[in-house]
């Protein structure tokens, strides 16, 4: 389970990821993909977010992803 669109500011989305995390505790990514601007960017673009904008914190979080489905061998 990939917890995306999460807004670490709000109540909901840490209560959301809390209760996934109880009810599947070894399904759960570590990685966690926050919402941000820079995905609607993207998308206008019609450019992947790791290209439209390498250095932002959602290219980072995909990255991260990307190496943790790496490390459980999920990708090869």
């Amino acid at each position: 389970i990939l917890a995306t669109m999460f807004e670490r500011k709000t109540s909901h989305s840490r209560e959301v990821l809390e209760l996934i995390d109880k009810e599947f505790p070894d399904e759960v990514f570590d990685t966690i993909i926050s919402r941000t601007v820079r995905f609607s960017e993207s998308t206008v673009a019609g450019v992947p977010v790791t290209a439209y904008a390498s250095s932002s914190t959602g290219s980072a979080s995909y990255r991260r992803l990307a190496r943790e489905l790496i490390a459980r061998g999920g990708a090869k």
